[in-house]
């Protein structure tokens, strides 16, 4: 496997299913806030910032989904975001995405995949 373009961002088991992550990784030589969803087989993740004002988005640290688990959440204004799409379905950044972070799994790992 060539790791030449890949950063490691976590473990797979360090997120249960249907639940999140908060933490830290470089993108692109930056570092930057991330999210990392698992929900049911697939894993997503996206830079921690609303579209709409930049705030972080979690709830507590590390929580960043809705109630029913159903959506993320942002804290600041309550806008929902949808899971596998990162699509922004209510609140004031209706229609504009989070920044979703290209990623591959190898051996149960989160890799980041360096444009």
């Amino acid at each position: 496997m060539d790791l030449s373009n890949l950063t490691k961002i976590c473990n797979l088991d360090d997120i249960k299913d249907n639940n999140s992550l908060g933490l830290s990784a470089k993108v692109n030589g930056i570092l930057k806030k991330l999210i990392v969803v698992k929900s049911g087989k697939h894993t997503f993740v996206y830079v921690n910032s609303c579209p709409h004002i930049g705030a972080p988005l979690d709830l507590r640290p590390g929580q960043f989904f809705s109630h029913n688990k159903e959506s993320i959440i942002c804290s600041t204004h309550g806008a929902l975001f949808q899971i596998r799409t990162g699509l922004c379905i209510f609140g004031p950044c209706k229609d504009k995405y989070l920044e979703a972070v290209p990623i591959r799994i190898e051996d149960n790992k989160v890799f980041y995949v360096h444009n």
